[in-house]
């Protein structure tokens, strides 16, 4: 952070006021900054639903101790921006720069980072438009809903040098740690199958109908919102309900199945599936959603150079009836390994018997427990300051700060993406998706899966 050492000497030697109108800010800041040479400053793109009450909840109860400051909130809806300056005031205790939209926030001289918490579809344009700023990013999941933003945003990331996080938090946590250190020891043997589910009845997910008939088109930028989006005419629901339609979100692959997918990439290496299918519909909640309420896709993972080896993974979610819950079970000749219980165990897998019986050898698993500091994942619309999210924000604080690269980089973004774009084009057309590793795109019939 040389850099930016340098410039606080030199503002400090040609006056305060120098410094100051170069960060937007007044002259009272000025005792704050004094002396704070390694000091990270940080901006927030979006004052979301995400930011408050879960993302920023998580920045300060970390951000003392490792010496990072939010000075700036960039929102192009003037509500959420005068909400995001009074919230952030609160917490950080000076005053906050309320920005108009990213053009502005990317004057301030003495920004160093940016949290990204906008619509899913901005996720890799904001990314883009960080790092082309010279800014270290925290970016929210999912990456990327389209592969001309992901390998975009790839090469992007990867040519600024810059540190990168994206939200996939399971990273950070302990029992998957865990997973996937016994995984890649070679104690489980063989991934067979991955079993995930994510199951909810929540009739307001991602509803927002009072906002939706308060805000009018000129409280925003509307042609700014669209981003990298085809033309359209405004809609405040595709505004603040975008998670139900297309192509603003992918629905239930984008936010949920991003989370899960991502760790069958960790633990086997692998860097996104082979085929996809998929089928669900809006079964439940017909509201005029576009996006379904209810899905199941099946993945088939594998080595490319090895078509006679791999596994499958097969996911379902649903908005109606929560029952069964969220889970992750890894299966193995030897054994399960069920994440959501913070357990391995030796259960449906071939005992010694058996294998006795077929002159094979067995792999039973110990029953054991995964990580001491077990860490369970919320599923519920406002997860606050979660242990998941907070040591993730952390890892990347902390990662920001030595340089080093962080829990989930560029790569497990690029490759999330990968696997929700392929099971988003084999639901919208009917088809087996595959993924062309010469193009770097997904392909349906043939032919590209594109907007």
């Amino acid at each position: 952070m040389k850099s930016r050492r340098e410039f606080l000497k030199n503002s400090l030697l040609t006056g305060a006021g120098v410094t100051l109108s170069a960060m937007g800010l007044p002259a009272s800041s000025y005792a704050r900054i004094m002396g704070a040479n390694d000091r990270v400053n940080v901006g927030l793109v979006g004052f979301s639903d995400r930011a408050r009450q879960a993302l920023l909840p998580c920045f300060f109860n970390n951000n003392k101790e490792l010496n990072f400051d939010l000075i700036a909130v960039s929102d192009i809806w003037n509500r959420r921006r005068e909400e995001g300056k009074a919230f952030l005031q609160g917490k950080a205790g000076h005053d906050i720069k309320a920005c108009v939209n990213n053009d502005e926030l990317y004057k301030i001289k003495d920004l160093d980072a940016v949290i990204i918490a906008t619509a899913d579809f901005q996720h890799a344009f904001h990314t883009i438009e960080a790092v082309g700023n010279r800014m270290d990013v925290y970016c929210e999941k999912p990456f990327a809903e389209t592969m001309d933003d992901a390998r975009k945003a790839l090469k992007a990331v990867k040519a600024s040098g810059k540190i990168f996080q994206v939200g996939t938090q399971r990273r950070s946590g302990d029992s998957y740690h865990a997973a996937n250190n016994f995984i890649k020891e070679g104690k489980f043997g063989p991934i067979t199958m991955v079993e995930m589910t994510w199951n909810v009845n929540q009739p307001g997910r991602w509803r927002r109908p009072a906002l939706v008939n308060e805000i009018r088109e000129s409280d925003t930028d509307w042609q700014r919102f669209l981003a990298s989006r085809p033309k359209d005419n405004w809609d405040p629901r595709k505004y603040l309900e975008y998670r139900l339609f297309w192509p603003y979100s992918s629905g239930i692959f984008g936010q949920w199945m991003t989370h899960q997918i991502d760790t069958v990439h960790w633990f086997s290496g692998l860097k996104h599936p082979r085929t996809a299918v998929a089928n669900g519909g809006i079964y439940m909640w017909k509201d005029g959603r576009t996006n379904a309420d209810t899905i199941t896709a099946v993945f088939e993972y594998g080595p490319e150079n090895d078509p006679t080896s791999g596994f499958q993974v097969a996911y379902s979610s649903r908005f109606s009836n929560s029952a069964g819950g969220t889970k992750e079970m890894y299966y193995s000749n030897g054994g399960t390994i069920d994440i959501d219980k913070n357990k391995i165990s030796p259960t449906g897998g071939l005992t010694e018997r058996e294998a006795q019986e077929m002159g094979l050898h067995a792999n039973l698993l110990p029953e054991m427990t995964l990580a001491s500091n077990e860490t369970r994942t919320a599923t519920g619309a406002n997860t606050g300051g979660d242990p998941l999210t907070n040591a993730h924000m952390r890892n990347w604080m902390q990662s920001v700060r030595d340089r080093k690269p962080a829990n989930a980089p560029i790569e497990a973004a690029y490759s999330h993406s990968i696997a929700l774009i392929m099971a988003n084009a084999a639901y919208r057309t009917g088809q087996k998706a595959t993924f062309d590793e010469t193009t770097q795109e997904v392909m349906v019939g043939g032919k590209p899966f594109i907007l």
